[in-house]
């Protein structure tokens, strides 16, 4: 048997079209390339200032034109729900329905393309902090949710990117080290009034959180953690592009149209053993595109995307996943790899949006996630840091955001 009638068999074998998911954020599986942006810090990082607008964008690829609604959910720095009633942080009323839709357009795979934009003529913000938006069909199902942010500017924020400090770690991590300037804004105690969280590539599953400041001065904050700051820096991406359903290029295997495309991807090898190689990434998000239409919304098509990573098979509770944006970093059934003894591979299959994507395989053992086990980590790695400062003081409601700090590690320190 060929490595195509093993895929193709593998394929069907999973049924991914119509298989349920037990992932807490995606219920639904006919939910595809969710879009969520806004402001300027980056295009897929929904962080805003009260005059900024938000972008949602999302395909239901059921073949269906359902309704969907809209609610909007303050929440404390942790991503609990706070106490605030909806009147004190909403302008207007929520719960409505989304009406910016589009079917798609020339495409095999047919579906529905929704679009939301907030603040809109329905509903505004009063308040800074730390939110979330959850889509809702016509039953009240969740079938998904997002975290996005509100900034109301009262700190600067400056950042430096350093390797450990530790020998034990000093190929293998980055440091983040950071100042918060408060001449223009008076903590009066920020042992007690500020929090803060660190992100890595804007992705909420590793972040990490540090309460106090480790000096203070006048008009600063200090933090000068050593590994409570740290990120084991990871490699590079993995990538391809589908931007043209008819092309390969140099991740692409080959291409074959029937009733949707389908492209395989070459075989991938692990990096754990091999040395740091510099090439640009987008740290592992995904830019929906085609060059065959002029809208992307409705004109990209989907195709079948086959996976494969070339490791021996362990006897284990661990299980190996496609990693990245594309479905907001969650690890489900959809995304976990099955090995194919027959080629000594793990074998994974997506329908995905026609665009450049960002992916890597982790490992999930004893409930616990490895990033890098596969991929291998090194301080040179390239990965942008994001510093959200929250305040909250004895006078104070609710957690606001007062600052938002941004760099590379391009520019690491030594």
């Amino acid at each position: 048997m060929n490595f195509r009638v093993i895929f193709i068999s593998f394929f069907f074998s999973l049924n991914f079209l119509f298989s349920k998911t037990n992932n807490e954020l995606e219920k639904n599986p006919f939910i595809k390339t969710v879009v969520f942006s806004g402001g300027s810090f980056n295009s897929q990082f929904p962080i805003i200032k009260m005059n900024q607008v938000l972008s949602l964008s999302f395909d239901d690829v059921s073949g269906e034109e359902n309704f969907y609604y809209y609610k909007i959910i303050h929440c404390d720095f942790d991503w609990n729900k706070s106490k605030l009633l909806k009147s004190e942080y909403l302008d207007g009323n929520d719960n409505n329905l989304i009406q910016d839709i589009e079917s798609s357009y020339g495409t095999l795979q047919r579906y529905t393309n929704y679009k939301l934009s907030l603040p809109n003529n329905d509903v505004s913000f009063k308040i800074s902090g730390n939110f979330k938006l959850e889509i809702l069909d016509a039953d009240d199902n969740i079938i998904l949710k997002r975290k996005f942010l509100i900034l109301n500017e009262k700190v600067d924020v400056d950042l430096n990117i350093f390797p450990s400090q530790n020998e034990n770690r000093f190929y293998t991590h980055q440091n983040v080290q950071f100042t918060i300037g408060t001449s223009k804004y008076e903590i009066r105690n920020p042992n007690e009034d500020i929090k803060v969280t660190i992100l890595q590539n804007d992705q909420w599953d590793n972040s990490k959180t540090i309460l106090k400041p480790q000096f203070i001065e006048k008009d600063r904050l200090l933090y000068r953690y050593d590994q409570e700051s740290e990120f084991e820096g990871g490699n590079e991406y993995l990538f391809f592009d589908t931007k043209d359903l008819r092309s390969t290029n140099q991740n692409i295997s080959f291409v074959r149209k029937e009733n949707i495309y389908q492209h395989f991807l070459f075989t991938d090898n692990p990096r754990s053993n091999l040395n740091y190689s510099n090439y640009s990434d987008i740290n592992g998000n995904y830019i929906p595109n085609t060059i065959l239409g002029e809208n992307s919304n409705n004109e990209s098509d989907y195709s079948i995307v086959y996976f494969s990573l070339a490791r021996q098979f362990e006897i284990d509770d661990s299980r190996i996943y496609i990693y990245g944006k594309f479905n907001n970093y969650q690890l489900n059934e959809e995304n976990e790899m099955v090995y194919n003894p027959s080629l000594e591979t793990f074998e994974g299959v997506l329908l995905l949006k026609q665009g450049f994507y960002n992916y890597k395989y982790v490992i999930k053992k004893n409930n616990m996630v490895f990033k890098n086990q596969i991929s291998g980590s090194f301080y040179q790695t390239e990965n942008s840091y994001t510093v959200l400062v929250y305040k909250k003081g004895f006078e104070d409601l609710y957690d606001m955001l007062i600052g938002v700090g941004r760099t590379n590690s391009f520019e690491l320190k030594y």
